[in-house]
């Protein structure tokens, strides 16, 4: 069973509704588009944290504890987005109890790695 279909049968602890900026929100599509699927991209300010991205789901697990999830940005609404501009309305799951803590900075963390890994693509 693969570790996105295992975080789709486990309860997060707490479900946000959120807004991704169209920036992240595309990097993460070209990624996808271009690196292939899933990819998993490690978060180098966050010690063990991957996150393995797919159409449907953007999980953050925990690497060194058996992939267990952490957070995941899922349910992506894109039929109301007109333009490449427009952000993104999505559900993050919360599955650890100190989720909330890195939602930001993980986001974050994941469009600099993805553009580093865009850069090192198109250079080949």
């Amino acid at each position: 069973m693969g570790i996105l279909k295992r975080s789709d049968e486990t309860t997060p602890l707490r479900v946000l509704s959120k807004t991704i900026e169209a920036t992240h929100f595309n990097r993460v599509r070209l990624a996808l588009r271009r690196l292939g699927r899933p990819l998993r991209v490690a978060l180098p300010a966050h010690r063990g944290l991957e996150v393995i991205l797919d159409n449907q789901m953007w999980l953050c697990v925990d690497g060194l504890h058996k992939d267990l999830p952490i957070l995941a940005w899922r349910s992506f609404d894109t039929a109301e987005r007109y333009g490449l501009h427009e952000p993104v309305d999505c559900e993050l799951c919360l599955y650890h109890s100190h989720a909330g803590l890195i939602m930001g900075s993980a986001l974050e963390q994941l469009s600099e790695a993805l553009a580093q890994r865009l850069a090192e693509e198109a250079e080949v």
